[in-house]
């Protein structure tokens, strides 16, 4: 259970927000929470621009109650994002210390994915500011929470996408090879691949086989099934999705092959309710575990409770693949 506690009992009196890494649908609604939050228990918080990038330019900026009014319902995130070299060095860090140092700033939100992790968990080291961070990005790929803010959105965009290619695959007798993101994980492929009623899911946490892609194949042809949707994890070991494609056709040339990569309209658009809801939780987590004296950890949910991970368990370890995923999408596939 949450403690709830008062601004004279709380660890941190001056924090920032930033958001870094891969944009993720859902972002904005985890920094609305933050600010609020913080306002609620007349925490200071300033927003930071770019990222890591931002602490090391001195890009603060004091946000209110009404410096996030009308963002719950917009991707992408209001503070920009950006990938820091210079943050990878010790002189950017220093940098990006003193500014805090020169702001008052005892605390730290960092919304993003493992990299942002990563460098969260070592400028906390380094400088001991209390950081917590919250996980952003549509690969689902953080371990110590259930879901990542994003990855609902952007599943649901890659189910929309699948269900109108389909469309054009029956129209034709095609067989479409359909692209997800997810950089190393299957989560997106298996999921919008189980959802839209896939013949075959290419992941990169299943040892995959063109010869096994040909019996899936040939078995379609035996049920009746003149035009199948494939659905390819970014990250799929067995090659790239043109590779694949090539393949295939030169298995069966009778086949009309086509590839549709979704790519980057997966990270885009509004949120879905899933993700604003998600989202707005960790924001508030994330602030109330700095009140708490909480550093270098993670909050997430768990089982819908929340829950706070050492940032360095989060990195190193992932979300594993649900196996009785796999084995009903082999099975309702034909």
């Amino acid at each position: 259970m949450l403690k709830f506690l008062t601004m004279k009992e709380s660890a941190v009196k001056k924090i920032v927000v930033l958001t870094s890494g891969g944009d993720a649908p859902g972002m904005n609604a985890a920094l609305r929470a933050v600010v609020r939050t913080a306002s609620h228990y007349k925490i200071e918080c300033y927003g930071v621009r770019e990222g890591f990038n931002g602490l090391i330019n001195d890009d603060f900026t004091k946000m209110g109650p009404r410096s996030v009014k009308n963002i719950i319902t917009e991707g992408g995130t209001i503070l920009k994002s950006a990938r820091s070299l210079e943050f990878k060095t010790p002189e950017g860090r220093k940098k990006a210390y003193d500014n805090c140092i020169k702001h008052g700033i005892d605390g730290m939100v960092c919304i993003g994915g493992d990299g942002t992790f990563k460098g969260a968990q070592i400028f906390c080291e380094e400088f001991g500011i209390h950081v917590i961070g919250v996980p952003g990005t549509i690969d689902n790929d953080i371990f110590g929470t259930d879901n990542t803010i994003g990855y609902d959105t952007a599943l649901n965009t890659a189910m929309e996408a699948i269900d109108k290619i389909r469309d054009t695959a029956t129209s034709h007798n095609r067989i479409f090879f359909v692209e997800v993101m997810g950089r190393d994980a299957g989560f997106i492929a298996l999921n919008s691949g189980l959802a839209t009623g896939a013949i075959g899911i290419l992941i990169p946490e299943k040892k995959d086989s063109i010869d096994e892609l040909f019996s899936t194949f040939k078995r379609a042809e035996k049920a009746g099934k003149a035009s199948s949707i494939v659905v390819v994890a970014e990250g799929e070991k067995l090659g790239s999705i043109y590779d694949i494609a090539k393949a295939t056709k030169a298995g069966f040339p009778d086949y009309d092959i086509r590839v549709a990569v979704l790519g980057h309209i997966q990270r885009g658009g509004s949120p879905s309710c899933a993700d604003r809801v998600l989202a707005s939780r960790l924001g508030y987590g994330a602030v109330i575990g700095l009140m708490d004296g909480k550093t270098n950890m993670m909050v997430g949910m768990q089982s819908n409770k929340m829950t706070y991970t050492e940032i360095e368990e989060a990195v190193k370890k992932h979300n594993e693949i649900d196996q009785d995923l796999l084995k009903i999408s082999e099975i309702l596939s034909i």
